[in-house]
């Protein structure tokens, strides 16, 4: 097992890259580079995916990818106006009601980096209508400190640049962590974890670790991932969603802290309209090695969630998919929330499920 402090210390490291949907390059090689630590096959796809290979010592087993994203979610520059303010468009799912005065850093063309704030109407010049309502993000600009645009063009930043959150990672009471961008940050840790068990046990079937881009641009990367790999089986790593703070009370069973977490159903339902119904066989296997090993699974079915998985399924003449993660408070603001226990336990049970995949592993529905 990696330990705690390594983890931690691998999340810290994650967050200080900026990884933009669509602008992952860094975070592509930084995770690269850990992977090959436990492998030398680990390649880069054209889309920008990083897959390690662990080959099976049984070349008639079924061929499996455990996927997690290396994107996360921020804007892009849409206008600069003379004075030098910067006007954003959202890549992601982002609210506007958690963004009006967050620290960000606008990403330069040669690569380096700027603070800068969303800008927010300072309390005392707002009515009280104005004090109850969510400015729209067409109104919203960054503030870089520029006196002018010339500023702004002369740093190397122009439409089409990105931004994302400042990252942030503090840890809190009982091994739990706040940090921007667990969403997926923690699957990726995940996925190395996996790595640094695999590299040294034999297991039946070949397996590829994959960190995929654009995710959260519509699901891309993973596409591109699956159609490179070819595998019989998917598994995706990400967050499930936590239902245990006061104000999500009553509408989930996942608690943090409670164990990884299992999806029986995601589905987008407005705008992407795709999800994810895991293959009977994968919810089994998952629930056998559950049982063997102790580990509490969690079992979730949401609305308003998609994976990697949602076109994976669809590669192919079908891939057997499903979706593992572990709670996460707070997902797709400035600031998420994990146990850390929860992400150690989920790659202990991911493993167990690896170690009892065969040739005649009963896959029917």
């Amino acid at each position: 097992m990696i330990s705690k402090e390594y983890s931690i210390e691998l999340l810290k490291n994650f967050m200080s890259i900026d990884r933009l949907s669509g602008y992952e390059s860094k975070m592509a090689y930084a995770f690269k580079a850990e992977m090959e630590k436990y492998t030398s096959d680990v390649r880069k796809d054209k889309s920008g995916n990083v897959s390690a290979v662990f080959s099976g010592i049984k070349k008639d087993a079924p061929s499996l990818m455990i996927i997690a994203h290396m994107d996360v979610i921020g804007f892009v520059i849409t206008k600069i106006d003379a004075n030098g303010f910067i006007f954003i468009e959202r890549v992601g799912g982002i609210s506007e009601k958690v963004i009006q005065a967050m620290e960000v850093r606008v990403q330069s063309d040669d690569g380096k980096t700027y603070p800068g704030i969303i800008g927010s109407k300072a309390y005392h010049t707002q009515t009280e209508a104005m004090r109850s309502r969510v400015d729209p993000l067409s109104t919203l600009f960054v503030d870089i400190g520029a006196k002018s645009r010339q500023d702004v063009l002369d740093m190397g930043i122009d439409v089409g640049t990105p931004i994302v959150y400042k990252p942030k990672f503090q840890k809190l009471m009982h091994n739990r962590v706040l940090m921007s961008a667990v969403d997926d940050r923690g699957g990726c840790a995940v996925i190395l974890e996996l790595a640094n068990l695999l590299k040294d046990n034999p297991h039946k079937c070949t397996i590829y670790l994959v960190g995929s881009v654009q995710e959260e641009y519509n699901l891309r990367g993973a596409m591109m991932a699956a159609r490179t790999v070819q595998p019989d089986i998917a598994i995706a790593v990400d967050i499930g969603g936590s239902s245990d703070t006061p104000d999500l009370v009553g509408t989930g069973e996942v608690k943090c802290g409670e164990g990884p977490t299992i999806s029986l159903y995601n589905f987008h339902g407005r705008g992407t309209l795709n999800g994810t119904i895991p293959h009977p066989a994968m919810v089994r296997l998952f629930e056998a090695a559950a049982k063997r090993t102790g580990i509490n699974l969690q079992r979730t079915a949401q609305l308003g969630w998609l994976t990697d998985l949602s076109y994976v399924q669809l590669e192919g003449r079908g891939v057997m998919c499903v979706d593992v993660g572990f709670p996460a408070r707070y997902a797709h603001s400035p600031c998420e929330f994990v146990d850390m226990e929860d992400l150690e336990k989920l790659s202990l049970l991911i493993a167990d499920v690896l170690a009892d995949i065969n040739a005649e592993t009963d896959f029917s529905r």
